[in-house]
């Protein structure tokens, strides 16, 4: 079925793995398959394995695909997504359907279509990051094994996403689709950052802001620092105290649009809106900063004419979040529009900037007017 599918734009390895990852220009229009080896191919080389040893005779390599791949001590707390219930359980149907026979003739068939190899390896953490020269794979973590392996072993992660592929994945108790803090992979390095898309709030508008860079095409360059290793073999580290690289100026002059996307009585019935705009920078830790302008009482096109600098040690990383409230004095002040920027892609001057809703749709008629300048 994949190939009869997929045809010509399935990527087959030419040797049984990945011995390293493929460019991205050599990967254009092609489907690429990762996941765990097929059961029926692990129990045939496991029988295998158990002749042989009955023989008193060991193959070089026949440890190679033999063993059951177990969970990370890491994991072994963390829920389960739907995604992996279904990855562990994948050829169930297949499985009822076939004789054992004819499911072992096509597991290694089925094995030699799969280009990045999953599953997460026997051992601890360290031992789960540990670099393989002639293999590729993917190891697939949950937002909590993220959490504790960047606290301990930041810079093997990092390590290990220089030639290896890394998925983390929401808690399985995020029932109500909300997300984690997605600059944690990135700034490690992690390719795959799945996120519950159809939720909102602001992790999400931070994923929205990272990937309209490059056009919003969907797939972004990893920073070149990310990818290097240094003469004395140490790599990028998020936490290390870095020297400032760019300083970004921000200045809000106005805003304008609301009166004609909201009803007169949206944020207050009985007069014009108290507006004010926070501006800050999502990234690494040192970046991080939010500040916020004066609210402007009763005025549906507020005028701020505020100044922000912003300090940056690792600007290719940062986002530039900016979000519109109205105040409240008795309540939870109300949201007015939000956008995320890559710091990356803006460009300086003077610009309207179009502001989105809380699900990440932009307002007709909703802008800022605000100045940006790189010193």
């Amino acid at each position: 079925m994949v190939t009869q599918t997929f045809g010509k734009m399935l990527f087959c390895p030419d040797s049984e793995c990945l011995k390293e990852l493929p460019t991205p220009e050599k990967l254009k229009y092609r489907i690429i398959i990762s996941t765990k080896p097929p059961k029926e191919y692990l129990e045939a080389e496991s029988n295998k394995r158990k002749m042989n040893n009955s023989h008193n005779v060991k193959k070089p390599d026949d440890d190679v695909w033999g063993k059951e791949p177990a969970e990370l001590t890491v994991d072994q707390e963390d829920e389960k997504t739907d995604s992996d219930a279904s990855e562990n359980n994948q050829d169930n149907e297949e499985t009822d359907a076939c004789e054992p026979e004819v499911r072992l003739s096509r597991a290694p068939a089925y094995k030699h279509l799969i280009a990045i190899h999953a599953g997460k390896p026997k051992g601890g953490l360290k031992e789960g990051l540990k670099v393989e020269p002639d293999k590729v794979r993917r190891l697939s973590l949950s937002e909590q094994a993220l959490e504790k392996a960047t606290m301990s072993h930041g810079t093997d992660v990092v390590r290990f996403t220089q030639k290896n592929i890394l998925r983390i994945y929401p808690k399985g108790t995020r029932f109500n689709s909300s997300n984690y803090k997605p600059l944690i992979g990135w700034m490690h390095g992690a390719q795959m950052v799945a996120f519950n898309m159809q939720g909102y709030g602001r992790y999400l508008w931070l994923m929205h802001g990272m990937f309209r860079s490059n056009g919003g095409c969907g797939y972004v360059k990893k920073p070149d620092f990310l990818m290097n290793v240094n003469p004395n073999g140490s790599v990028f580290n998020p936490k290390a105290d870095l020297p400032v690289k760019k300083t970004l100026k921000v200045k809000v002059y106005t805003g304008d649009g609301w009166h004609l996307d909201f009803k007169q009585t949206h944020f207050d019935l009985y007069s014009p809106p108290d507006f004010y705009t926070r501006v800050g920078i999502a990234g690494v830790p040192a970046d991080e900063i939010m500040k916020k302008t004066k609210k402007k009482e009763d005025d549906w096109t507020p005028v701020w004419d505020e100044e922000f600098v912003f300090p940056l040690r690792v600007p290719e990383l940062a986002l530039l979040r900016v979000e519109v409230h109205e105040y409240d004095m008795s309540e939870r002040d109300d949201f007015a529009g939000q956008t995320c920027l890559p710091v990356s892609e803006l460009k300086p001057g003077i610009r309207a900037v179009p502001l989105f809703n809380r699900k990440g749709e932009k307002f007709n008629s909703v802008r800022l007017l605000m100045r940006f300048e790189f010193i």
